[in-house]
């Protein structure tokens, strides 16, 4: 299938959030609370009404899609970017073609396409600075053989699932990676 046809057949954003089991109401939460500065509407302007559309390859149990999905959704009403939700784990044909590292299926990943359908611009998993904070906190983790390894490990993701929920730094730091890609 072409990207213009894996877009066509993706869940719009009321289709998608209808569907949601996961995560729901922290998105939703997220979405309610964040809103671009105006230094970022003004480094969008140049894609504004371009006719982009993306593609988001998603599942809604996952933190980072919990994260970023709502800050591109807005990215997507400032400049008028249509918006297609793909079911990461029933469309493995599509996620194969955009691993993390070229082994990872790791989530969310946006797909930006042009008028013609064609690949502009790929974003995803996860901003780099938050990269490295994810990585600053799994190192603090103890061997994964240790007996505490697990309740450490879940710990670790119940803390930044909450600062995902509540920094609006975050938000942000996501907001100028996709932005950067874009322009």
């Amino acid at each position: 299938m072409t990207l213009q046809e894996w877009f066509n057949k993706g869940l719009t954003t009321e289709e998608y959030l209808a569907g949601m089991n996961v995560n729901k109401d922290e998105m939703m939460g997220i979405y309610s609370k964040y809103t671009l500065s105006s230094e970022e509407k003004e480094k969008l302007q140049p894609v504004k009404d371009k006719g982009l559309k993306v593609i988001v390859l998603t599942e809604d149990w996952c933190g980072d899609a919990m994260l970023n999905n709502p800050v591109l959704l807005k990215i997507a009403e400032e400049v008028g970017i249509e918006v297609r939700f793909i079911l990461r784990d029933s469309n493995l044909e599509l996620m194969d073609q955009y691993l993390t590292n070229g082994t990872s299926r790791a989530i969310p990943i946006f797909v930006f396409l042009n008028n013609e359908g064609e690949e502009v611009a790929v974003w995803g998993p996860r901003a780099p600075k938050l990269q490295e904070l994810v990585i600053s906190e799994r190192s603090k983790l103890p061997n994964a053989e240790a007996d505490d390894f697990k309740d450490e490990q879940a710990a670790m993701y119940k803390r930044l699932t909450a600062s995902y929920q509540e920094d609006e730094n975050h938000w942000h730091t996501v907001a100028d990676s996709i932005i950067e890609k874009l322009v």
